[in-house]
Parts: C-alpha cells; structure tokens; sequence
C-alpha cells in the first residue's frame, strides 16, 4: 500500500500528462478531415466508356476511440486525487517543540496552511522595531512603554558684551568692539519614549517561530507517511459520462 507522500510524488507528473492528453484529444476532434472516410466506385454508361480506378479514404480518427482514450488517461487522474484527498481526510500528526505539544492530531491540510503562516509570521517579526541600543532604557508602565533616564541641558541666549580696545582720550573717543557671549538662561529635562521592543524580545519570538516551523515541517512529514487506500472514482464517473 502507497503512502500519501508517494501519492503526492507522483500526482503532478500524472496531472501533467492527463491534462496533455486531453488537450490533444481535444484538437484532434475539431479537425473534420481525417474523423472522414470516403470510398466510391465508378462505372462507366456503357462497355465502350472510360474506366475509373475506384476511390477511398479511410477515417483516421475515431470519435469513440478518442473518448476510450480519454476516459483512460483521466481515469488515473481522478483516482490518483482521490486516494491523496481520501488519505488526507485521516493524515494527522502532532506540532511537538522542546516535548511540548502544541497541538494534537492536526490534519495534513492544515499543517500546509500552519506552514504558510509561520513563514509569513517570521518575516513580520524581524522587521518588528527594535529599541535604540545606544540609549539606556527602563520600562514605564505609566504610558505602557519604555523611557530613558531624564537627561538635563542649558538653554543659552547670545548676549551683547562690549570690549573696550582704547580707552576715550581728549581727542579720540573710546574704540569699543561689540562681541556675544552664550548665557545660560534656563534648562531642558529632557525624557525619550518608545513603543519599540527590545532585541532581546524579538530575538526570543524568532527562536520560537522558527522552532514551531520546524516542528510543523516534522509534523507534515510524519502525516505524509500516512499509509493511502487506493481509490477507484474515475471508473464509475466515465462509466456514466461516456457509457
């Protein structure tokens, strides 16, 4: 008895030909010439008339042959399909990570959707936000986020100075220069949030997700090698179609 995943080997390769098959059959039904045969003689009015070879075609193809052909080829194919979507009916295997189970007796089908999933979920997951490694961060349960510590900076104004270069003179008033100095006029406390995770969190989920897809690949393979009762649909369906 086959299994489901030698079932599965040999589906595609049969689907292929059937559908070849098929498609030939199909266009050589829509040529009239050769589904013709002719055959006539000739005789001649009287003894004295001209004689003529007598003439014939013989048909090439035959309607009925074809649909014989037809039923045959797709035969294989509906019982081929059967039997894989009979066994997967029954197929099941358990998702075991570390010796957890993380689910019983899961059908084939969905182990094939579950697989499709967690990939979609680990390219989610790695390019999830990661917080900014050169800050320090704390968690702020008030805003259900993370924060850093307060950090204080000056604000500064340009102040106008003036520097005297000469004093004033009877002669000559006072050469002044006009320069700006940064003075200190309040501060800043200044507190960073972010809604970001850290890597350590990230890295732990892509640990898992990739565990589970391991464990599900594990799983799909014991379910595949669930022993296939062969299935015979396709004779009862061209028995009916072309009986």
């Amino acid at each position: 008895m086959p299994k489901l995943n030698q079932i599965i080997a040999v589906e595609k390769g049969v689907k292929s030909k059937a559908f070849a098959e098929l498609s030939d059959a199909h266009h050589a039904v829509q040529k009239t010439g050769p589904l013709a045969g002719i055959s006539r003689t000739y005789q001649p009015k009287d003894e004295e008339g001209e004689q003529l070879p007598p003439e014939s075609t013989r048909v090439q193809i035959k309607a009925e042959e074809i649909l014989r052909e037809v039923s045959g080829t797709l035969t294989r194919l509906f019982d081929i399909t059967a039997t894989k979507d009979w066994t997967n009916c029954t197929a099941r295997a358990d998702v075991v990570v570390d010796g957890r189970t993380i689910a019983a007796q899961v059908p084939v089908t969905y182990l094939l959707f579950l697989e499709k999933q967690l990939a979609d979920l680990h390219t989610f997951v790695k390019k999830l936000p990661v917080l900014d490694a050169a800050e320090s961060w704390q968690r702020d349960d008030s805003t259900d986020s993370w924060r850093t510590e307060a950090v204080r900076t000056n604000r500064t104004k340009k102040v106008p100075r003036n520097h005297v270069k000469a004093e004033a003179t009877e002669k000559h008033p006072a050469q002044v220069e006009v320069y700006y100095e940064d003075v200190t006029v309040g501060y800043w406390t200044t507190v960073k949030f972010s809604g970001a995770l850290p890597a350590k969190r990230v890295n732990e989920i892509l640990d898992r997700v990739q565990a589970l897809q391991t464990a599900v690949k594990f799983a799909r393979e014991e379910a595949n090698n669930t022993e296939a009762a062969d299935q015979r649909v396709g004779a009862a369906v061209f028995g009916y179609l072309f009986g």
